[in-house]
C-alpha cells in the first residue's frame, strides 16, 4: 500500500465527534507506515462513487471504504475491474462484510490489519432489475441481493429511523413485517451449480448470497455461501408460513443446521425473478399484483423482474492475515 483514499460517509453508524476521532487515528497510523493517504468526505452515494471514481484516475492503490455495507456497495461499483484494491473501515450498522472478514471493529486496529492483509481477488454478484421509473437497471454486490420479504423491510424503513435506532430499527421493522406482510408470490428459475437442469419455484424470498458470516445475532443466514466460490448461495422460500420463517430465523441465532420445511438451499451461477402469470392470462404477468421490491447489500433498487449473476474475478479486496 503506497497510496490510499479513506472516503468517509458521515450518516454511517456512530456520533460524528467520535468516528471523527477515530478516523483520525486511522489516518496517522497510515502515514506512519509512509503511506500517503488522505481523507475524503462523500455526501451522497453518487458522490461517493465520484470520489473514489477520482481517487482511481489518481493513482490510488487502495481506497478505504469508511462507513457500513451501503458505503462498500457503492465502492464496488468503481472499484470493480480496476487494479485498486478495497479496505475496509468498518462504521455502519450491520457490517456484515466486515464481520465475515474478520476485521476488527476498532477503527485503529482495522487499519493497522489493512496494512499487513493480503490483496485477494473475489467474485461480485451483479442484479439486474427495473427501477422505481421503469428502466432497467443494474448494481453489483458483495453481500447479498434479495426478492421479496427481505427487499420489504428495506422498501419500509426509513433512512432516519436506521440512523437513529441502528439494528435495533432492523429488528423493530423485521418483526412488524412478520406479522403484516403479505408474502406476495413470485417466480424464479435457476439451475443448481454443476447442473444444467433448469429448476422453478413459486416463493416469497429469494435471497441470493456471497458471505458466510453476517455477524449480529444471525451469523450464518445462508449455510455454504462463501467469497470463495463463483457462484451464489440461493435461499429461497416456497412457504408463505410465518412460522417457518420464525424458524428459519430461529436456526441461525442457534447455529442450527436443521432443515425448515418449505425454505431450500442451492448453489447456482444465475437465477431469474418474475411476477406469476395470472389465471387465463396466457403466461402474461399479472400486472395489477403487488410490487415485489428487490435489494443489493441492504440498499433497495427497484423491483421485479430481476436477474442474478456472478462476475468472476471482479473486485480485489484486502483480507486480514491469519
Amino acid at each position: 500500500m503506497r497510496k490510499a483514499a479513506l472516503l468517509y460517509n458521515p450518516d454511517s453508524g456512530g456520533t460524528r465527534a467520535r468516528r471523527q476521532t477515530e478516523l483520525e487515528s486511522a489516518l496517522a497510523l497510515l502515514r506512519g507506515a509512509s503511506v500517503d493517504a488522505q481523507l475524503i468526505l462523500t455526501n451522497s452515494p453518487a458522490h461517493a462513487e465520484e470520489k473514489a471514481r477520482q481517487a482511481v484516475m489518481a493513482g490510488c492503490d487502495t481506497v478505504f471504504a469508511c462507513g457500513g455495507d451501503g458505503t462498500i456497495h457503492n465502492m464496488i461499483q468503481v472499484l470493480a475491474n480496476t487494479n485498486a484494491a478495497l479496505a475496509i473501515l468498518p462504521m455502519g450498522t450491520a457490517n456484515a462484510l466486515a464481520h465475515d472478514l474478520g476485521l476488527p471493529i476498532n477503527m485503529a486496529a482495522a487499519a493497522q490489519a489493512a496494512l499487513h492483509a493480503v490483496p485477494r481477488r473475489v467474485a461480485l454478484g451483479r442484479i439486474d432489475y427495473l427501477d422505481f421509473d421503469g428502466n432497467p437497471g443494474s448494481r453489483l454486490f458483495v453481500v447479498a441481493a434479495g426478492a421479496g420479504v427481505d427487499a420489504h423491510l428495506f422498501y419500509k424503513l426509513h433512512a432516519g429511523t436506521k440512523q437513529r435506532m441502528g439494528m435495533t430499527a432492523y429488528y423493530s421493522k423485521a418483526w412488524q413485517l412478520w406479522f403484516t406482510h403479505p408474502m406476495t408470490r413470485f417466480l424464479v428459475q435457476f439451475a443448481e451449480t454443476g447442473s444444467d437442469e433448469l429448476r422453478q419455484a413459486d416463493v416469497t424470498e429469494l435471497m441470493a448470497v456471497r458471505i458466510r458470516n453476517f455477524g449480529g445475532v444471525l451469523q450464518e443466514l445462508a449455510p455454504g455461501a462463501s467469497l470463495e466460490r463463483n457462484d451464489l448461495r440461493l435461499v429461497f422460500c416456497r412457504t408463505a408460513s410465518r412460522l417457518a420463517y420464525l424458524l428459519y430465523v430461529t436456526r441461525g441465532l442457534l447455529r442450527s443446521n436443521w432443515k425448515v420445511p418449505g425454505i431450500d438451499l442451492a448453489h447456482s451461477g444465475r437465477v431469474s425473478c418474475q411476477y406469476l402469470a395470472a389465471p387465463g392470462s396466457h403466461g402474461r404477468p399479472h400486472q395489477v399484483q403487488p410490487k415485489v421490491y428487490v435489494e443489493a447489500d441492504g440498499e433497495l433498487v427497484g423491483t421485479l423482474p430481476a436477474e442474478i449473476t456472478v462476475v468472476p474475478d471482479a473486485l480485489t479486496l484486502l483480507v486480514p492475515s491469519r
